[in-house]
């Protein structure tokens, strides 16, 4: 049963939600091993840069603290949404409790933040390592880079718990979700009230999480050229950028496939239902796939 009345108020309560965002999806186990294959791949890259970074204490730095930081929120972003939509595809299991909906949704979108702060302290790494090199010991000590990290978790988690809150106490009265996981814009529309009201909060969030750190990013990257610009041999400019270039990837991959999905999905442009739920799902396992090839493959010491 996916409704069930409830005796004392005799209102419809909500126990069940049906997925059917990837109906209209042609040849949905193929699409469905193909992402569960991806999703294999990017436990598997993630874990082992995790472990690589674990056993071998020449690496235990702070620049690759980050990165197994990162690579822990790969896995569980991923983790988020792929095991969802891969049961859906293949096994034909749409069904999914509102309790575990709302849950999935809160592993979800804080690590959204999570991947978009931890780029961030890269960001900050990379600044600290080419600006202040001669300091860069003493800024970046263990007790700073655990205390900027959890910091970014707390942040993180707080920022999304509103959304969560929100979403815990929405009275809901649509079983059907037209997306293709579970998210707190699927939720707001499932339920009896204004989505757009609801939505204000979303969006200010979501502006926080993303564009706070793009913006951090972009003022880090100021000062590191600033500070390579002055650097007289071109060996050693050679040397710094190449040092930012994975970084830089790693950025552009998270970044533009959500700069992308909210520009399409706020401007003018209409997108089908297909459309945008691809556009999500490319968004959510993307970075999470190609982070760990480019550290493996653009970083001598893990390579």
């Amino acid at each position: 049963m996916y409704l069930l009345k409830s005796v004392r108020t005799g209102t419809t309560v909500v126990k069940e939600f049906l997925i059917i965002g990837l109906n209209s999806i042609e040849h949905p186990k193929l699409v469905g091993y193909i992402i569960l294959i991806t999703y294999c791949l990017i436990l598997l890259g993630n874990s082992t840069i995790i472990c690589i970074i674990a056993l071998d204490k020449l690496l235990h730095s702070p620049m690759y603290f980050f990165i197994c930081n990162l690579a822990f929120v790969d896995m569980l972003y991923s983790t988020s949404a792929s095991p969802t939509m891969i049961m859906i595809l293949i096994a034909d299991e749409k069904r999914i409790s509102t309790k575990l909906c709302i849950s999935q949704m809160y592993v979800n979108h804080p690590m959204l933040a999570m991947e978009a702060f931890s780029i961030a302290l890269m960001a900050y790494d990379r600044w600290v390592a080419i600006s202040n090199p001669l300091r860069y010991s003493s800024i970046l000590t263990k007790n700073n880079v655990m205390m900027l990290t959890a910091a970014s978790w707390m942040l993180a988690a707080g920022l999304i718990g509103i959304l969560a809150g929100i979403a815990s106490n929405l009275p809901y009265c649509y079983i059907f979700l037209k997306y293709a996981f579970c998210d707190y814009a699927a939720l707001v529309r499932a339920a009896c009230v204004n989505p757009d009201d609801y939505f204000v909060v979303s969006t200010i969030i979501l502006f926080f999480v993303l564009f706070a750190p793009f913006a951090f990013i972009l003022f880090s990257y100021y000062k590191i050229i600033s500070s390579v610009i002055k650097l007289s041999s071109h060996t050693n400019r050679k040397k710094m950028f190449s040092t930012c270039f994975s970084h830089l990837i790693v950025a552009s991959c998270f970044y533009t496939p959500q700069f992308v999905a909210i520009i399409l999905t706020r401007g003018a442009l209409v997108l089908t239902l297909t459309q945008r739920n691809i556009l999500f799902i490319g968004a959510n396992l993307a970075p999470s796939l190609v982070n760990p090839f480019v550290y493996c493959l653009r970083t001598k010491e893990i390579r």
